[in-house]
């Protein structure tokens, strides 16, 4: 019997101890949008649309957080009209 209680002790800590990080490779990460004053989770979905804002303005792909400020304005504006 305490063989049982080692194994669902030792199951239950790797469960906690792994959790956080399945969710956090899940989520994406929160970026602050200071226009509109609210956050977007930077996941496979923001970045599409990131990508799509790109293609239509004629800008060369680029990390979100290296773009000049009035670009990032225009993407978050871009974005919250669509």
């Amino acid at each position: 019997m305490r063989y049982h209680h080692r194994v669902a002790r030792l199951l239950t800590i790797a469960t906690l101890m792994a959790t956080p990080l399945t969710l956090a490779a899940c989520g994406g990460h929160m970026t602050f949008d200071p226009f509109y004053n609210d956050y977007h989770r930077w996941n496979g979905t923001e970045d599409g649309y990131y990508r799509q804002w790109e293609g239509q303005s004629g800008y060369n792909h680029m990390g979100f957080d290296r773009r000049p400020i009035a670009q990032q304005h225009a993407y978050f504006d871009w974005r919250h009209h669509r």
